[in-house]
């Protein structure tokens, strides 16, 4: 069931997503070579416990850190550690939940690591297009498939792949609500948009093969074909308008 939020909840929503986007300010001096993922998870569990927020990823179906990192052909769920020293070149995509009253705010961006190759700023570059491309028709009126439509013609217009397996997602006092919002699809198709929906719309993509495969630890998810993967995300209310991104 899809569940239309108030314009009180909307609001608590946004205090949330304040939050992601300071951390994501903030990611841009922490993240260099030799900077680990676990550093990363202690950075953000500091800048939401300073606003007295909680991290919804931390103990969500048994993940343990506070933020998800995923480096180079990890295309989501990558656990933070200690271990795993960023190197120049690499990219880590850092996604992240914060509840603010009982009401979330997602998203994700990728970030490069020092001086990256033209092909891994090309696939970062290609996911963030292609959400803004996708929110055109994030408007009342417009059906749910034609942001998912929108988001592939791009992606593949690239010369990347869009990822199959996981999506977006409806969001509110839920991390994962109704309506699921793939990144394909065909125009024209999914429920109709309406004012007060929520959602976090995510383009997931990949240098090459859009398949799939899960590691030993049963969370991170990586490009079966070892290549490089990239994510862009913003949690966003649907309007009588423009779409009212509330991460940024």
């Amino acid at each position: 069931m899809i569940v239309i939020k108030s314009s009180h909840e909307i609001e608590l929503m946004r205090e949330a997503g304040k939050v992601n986007a300071e951390i994501f300010d903030g990611l841009r001096t922490v993240i260099r070579p030799g900077t680990t993922t676990e550093d990363i998870d202690k950075y953000v569990e500091e800048v939401i416990k300073k606003h007295g927020m909680i991290a919804a990823e931390k103990g969500y179906c048994g993940f343990p850190a506070n933020v998800c990192t995923s480096v180079n052909d990890e295309i989501v769920h990558g656990i933070p550690s200690k271990d795993r020293v960023l190197l120049e070149g690499d990219i880590v995509s850092v996604d992240l939940v914060v509840k603010h009253q009982g009401y979330m705010a997602d998203s994700c961006r990728t970030f490069g690591v020092g001086n990256i190759s033209g092909q891994a700023r090309k696939l970062i570059d290609t996911a963030e297009k292609s959400f803004f491309e996708g929110i055109k028709y994030a408007r009342e009126g417009y059906r749910l498939f034609d942001i998912s439509h929108s988001i592939q013609e791009v992606v593949e217009g690239e010369g990347f792949s869009v990822i199959r397996d996981y999506t977006g997602h409806g969001i509110g006092t839920e991390m994962h609500e109704d309506p699921p919002v793939p990144n394909y699809g065909k125009a024209g198709k999914g429920p109709r948009l309406q004012k007060g929906m929520t959602l976090a719309i995510e383009p997931m993509i990949a240098e090459h093969s859009y398949e799939t495969e899960t590691l030993l630890n049963n969370w991170t998810v990586v490009t079966e074909d070892g290549g490089w993967a990239a994510h862009y995300e913003n949690t966003l209310a649907i309007t009588d308008g423009e779409p009212d991104i509330l991460t940024i």
